[in-house]
């Protein structure tokens, strides 16, 4: 099968869907089809260009036999509405234009958040008359409203007849929640055309391994018990609570904390943390993806955060997958299904998402209990190796886009 995915995001950039695409794309080589990739240059979170890539109109190269065709970008940093709806926007169309160099593709898949990224691909489906599949992993404009970066009006109503259309314009959608699936039906599409595949990880990167002794040797965390937040700092993830519990805490000059990340937050957090004179946190930049794993393994505790907001009760943070994967302790704090799978599973200490209180006794209990913390993190290896691991997620998702093909007249 000749596979076209189209993605906002994709390698070296680091977040979730670049990711996930790159794995199930890679997954898919593998099987024996040919897959394209249509994304633009790596900027993201910051809006800096990548090294080694100038923002040319197309480039191609080769990654671990996928072809990965890039656009020029309209380059702006994960913060702020209007430039971030601008990138968004002309991606879609360079986008569109970049898939005149793909010749008779079986199947052409466009993944969300950015519902624009989607709009590009319903539209190269149907330039090509082939079937689309759209991949949603967020509810655009849901999100957006419920984060206050969008009111009821005239563009609202315009993004929510998009994602209507976008739907009615799918042979197949793929969720990565129970949620998005309810969400989606309840709009009139057929729940029998959605398939639900979560994030996952590949257990053979991320599995128990030994603290990197070099690591915690150049960023002091040697004699420390170093609580770690890795990820966008973003503003779903409601990470002033990290900064109220560090300040809580720094009666205990033990525990350090440590911000990995960048995004568009970044900037108030750094207020936050000198206005308050929070002296045990650090935020210590973007890390390249291949470091994760020695920087799960080299913290004592690790955060996944999200808003306490609806929207959030809907969202799997796929970190959290990678993170009990090398059978570390996780505090999580969130609503909805990905705390009711936690709790099912007993793998990580769960809280009340923004409160900073319970964040603290949670450090508390783990730093009293290692044995409980051990059991609990043995628990998240376990269920993660029997539910999430990538190379089954990405085959189901292959068979169900065969499906689609073997269905089309």
């Amino acid at each position: 099968m000749r596979i076209l995915f189209i993605s906002h995001y994709f390698p070296p950039e680091v977040n979730a869907p670049a990711n996930r695409t790159h794995e199930h794309c890679r997954r898919w080589v593998s099987e024996g089809h040919e897959v394209t990739v249509i994304t633009g240059v790596p900027n993201h979170p910051a809006g800096a260009l990548f090294g080694g890539y100038n923002n040319a109109w197309l480039q191609e190269e080769e990654v671990d036999g996928i072809r990965v065709i890039r656009t020029w970008m309209f380059l702006a940093a994960n913060a702020g509405f209007a430039k971030r709806i601008l990138n968004y926007i002309l991606f879609g169309i360079t986008a569109i234009l970049a898939s005149r160099r793909v010749k008779s593709p079986d199947l052409v898949v466009a993944t969300t958040p950015q519902f624009f990224c989607g709009l590009a691909g319903a539209i190269t489906a149907r330039i090509k008359h082939r079937p689309f599949v759209l991949e949603v992993r967020d509810l655009w404009p849901k999100s957006i409203v419920e984060l206050g970066q969008l009111r009821q009006g005239v563009i609202l109503r315009s993004l929510e007849g998009l994602e209507s259309w976008l739907y009615r314009s799918s042979a197949g959608i793929v969720v990565n929640t129970r949620a998005f699936t309810d969400h989606i039906a309840s709009s009139g599409y057929p729940r029998e055309k959605i398939e639900l595949i979560y994030n996952g990880i590949d257990p053979q990167q991320f599995c128990p391994q030994p603290p990197s002794q070099s690591l915690r040797d150049e960023y002091g965390l040697s004699g420390q018990i170093s609580v770690a937040y890795i990820g966008t700092l973003g503003l779903a993830h409601g990470l002033e609570s990290v900064i109220e519990a560090a300040s809580i805490l720094q009666t205990r000059p033990e525990i350090s904390f440590l911000l990995i990340g960048d995004g568009a937050e970044r900037g108030k957090l750094e207020a936050l943390i000198q206005s308050r004179g929070v002296s045990n946190v650090r935020l210590l930049g973007l890390q390249p993806r291949e470091a994760m794993p020695d920087w799960i393994a080299s913290v004592d505790i690790l955060l996944v955060c999200l808003r306490d907001l609806p929207v959030f009760e809907t969202v799997i943070p796929s970190k959290i997958f990678e993170f009990l994967a090398q059978e570390r302790p996780v505090i999580l704090a969130a609503r909805g299904e990905i705390r009711r799978m936690t709790e099912e599973a007993g793998a990580a200490w769960v809280i009340d998402p923004e409160d900073a209180q319970a964040m603290v006794e949670a450090i508390e209990s783990i730093t009293k209990q290692p044995q409980e913390a051990q059991r609990r993190a043995s628990a998240g290896r376990r269920w993660i190796e029997r539910e999430f691991v990538r190379d089954t997620l990405a085959l189901r998702m292959l068979a169900f886009m065969n499906k689609i093909v073997g269905s089309q007249p």
